[in-house]
Formats: C-alpha cells, sequence, structure tokens
C-alpha cells in the first residue's frame, strides 16, 4: 500500500518502465492471502508483546503454519518486525490520515487528525500502540527495526505539521503560532492519553485529551472578525507598532503651578 506521508530520509522509488497488466495467477493470490494472514497475526502478538516479542516460531504456533512457511514469506525475525511496521503504518494511514484528508483544508483538517488519532488510541488501549512501545523497546537499540520505527513515526508528525502549517495558510491560526511547539504539545497529550488510560487505567480520559486540544487550539486560533483577524494574523511587533500608531486623544495638560515669591 502506498504511503502518503513520508520522511526526507526515506528513499522515494523509482519510476519503473510502463508494462501490460497481467492477471495474478492463483498461485501467487494464495501466496499474497497467505502473507496478510500472518502480518495479521504478527501484528496481534507485536500489539501484545511488542516487536521484541515477535519470532518465526511463535507465528507458526498462532497460524498454524510450519516454521518453514513462514520463513519462506519473511526469511528473517527482523524482517517479519519490519513488516509489522510497516502493516501497522498503512492501517493507521487508512484509519487516520486518509479520512482526515476529506476535511476541508485548515483547521476541520488539523482538527479530525487529532480526533481520529485519538479514536484509534482508544481502540489500542487495551491491546497497545506499538509506536509508542516500539520506541521504549527501540530508543537505544540502533538498527533497521528503528530504523524504520523512527522514519514512520517521523513521516506522520511531517503530516501533521504540514497541517498546521495550512491551517496557518488559511487564517485560522495566528501567524505567530509555532508549528514545532504545537505538534510537542499534541504528541505530549497522545502519550498521556496512552499512559494515563492504559497503564492507569483512569476513566474520562479520552475526553480530557480532546478537551487539552481544545484548549491549545484556542490560545492559537483567529478570533472571529475582520478587524480581528487582520491584528490576529499580525506577528507581535508588528502588533504593537499598529497599535502605537492608532490615534489617541491628547492627555489633558495640567496647568503650571506659579512659582512661590518667597522663594526668589
Amino acid at each position: 500500500m502506498p504511503m502518503l506521508f513520508r520522511t526526507s530520509s526515506m528513499p522515494t522509488p523509482t519510476p519503473t518502465p510502463k508494462r501490460e497488466l497481467a492477471i495474478p495467477s492463483r498461485p501467487l493470490l494464495k501466496g499474497q492471502h497467505t502473507r496478510a494472514v500472518i502480518l495479521d497475526a504478527a501484528l496481534g502478538l507485536a500489539a501484545r508483546a511488542g516487536l521484541e516479542g515477535l519470532s518465526i516460531g511463535a507465528i507458526a504456533d498462532i497460524t498454524k503454519m510450519s516454521k518453514s512457511g513462514v520463513f519462506a514469506h519473511f526469511g528473517s525475525r527482523e524482517e517479519l518486525q519490519i513488516s509489522v511496521v510497516r502493516e501497522y503504518h498503512a492501517r493507521f494511514e487508512e484509519e487516520v490520515f486518509y479520512p482526515a484528508m476529506q476535511q476541508p483544508r485548515g483547521l476541520p483538517r488539523l482538527r479530525a487528525l487529532f480526533d481520529l488519532w485519538v479514536r484509534r488510541v482508544s481502540v489500542e488501549i487495551d491491546s497497545g500502540c506499538i509506536y509508542i512501545s516500539g520506541a521504549v523497546e527501540f530508543d537505544d537499540r540502533p538498527g533497521p527495526v528503528r530504523d524504520a520505527l523512527v522514519g514512520m513515526v517521523q513521516a506522520w508528525q511531517q503530516a501533521l505539521g504540514r497541517a498546521v502549517e495550512i491551517a496557518l495558510q488559511e487564517g485560522h491560526l495566528r501567524a505567530d503560532t509555532q508549528v514545532q511547539q504545537m505538534l510537542f504539545e499534541v504528541h505530549g497529550l497522545i502519550l498521556a492519553l496512552h499512559h494515563d488510560a492504559r497503564f492507569l487505567r483512569n476513566p474520562g480520559v479520552v475526553e480530557r485529551a480532546r478537551s487539552a486540544f481544545e484548549r491549545l487550539i484556542s490560545h492559537c486560533i483567529v478570533p472571529a472578525g475582520p478587524a480581528a483577524i487582520a491584528a490576529a494574523n499580525s506577528p507581535r511587533k508588528t502588533l504593537r507598532k499598529t497599535l502605537r500608531k492608532s490615534p489617541r486623544k491628547a492627555p489633558r495638560k495640567l496647568p503650571r503651578k506659579p512659582r512661590s515669591t518667597a522663594s526668589t
């Protein structure tokens, strides 16, 4: 499945020459189905036991296949782990990214991205988020699996950052809104939601996450009205200059007190 958001470090596929489309043979379709079954089982296992819990033998037991059958589709444990990361990313796109792109540009799309992200996390409370658990497992372990995880998370953050930038361009957010700061705070809300819901089992955390997001947006949103929009979209220095140049009533001068003749 093609990924619509990717990092600059991710290689861009080279175009292949056009050729006639051939109808897949039955063995090929069967192989694709088997691979999909294996990936689905591996995703479920990784959600419960982490990426480190994946193994060819464990997947063979779950799918009732032979180890050699699983190995034929994934030549190594590392390849299986990377494939699971990519499949998780593809499903994240389907559930969060693609539906949000159907919303109007700007703040409606940004809100949809967060709302759909929260929905996905709330569904994963009992299973776990591979992005979050994978970061804990591989934060200090360099290698292809960590690189795949970092690439996918960075791609998502870039897509979210682009949504903030578009909201700025559309005039929905103040011009002095800091994109990276907003990303940091939004990501922090998701981490807090996952921690309080999955670890502490606190009730009402989904509503608190949404409320915190709206409070964050309220500090950056452009107020209604043409004058307010023009002022809110001005950088702080420009806004101060505008206020200084605005006409004011001259202060009433008090009469000067006559000097006392006794002091002469």
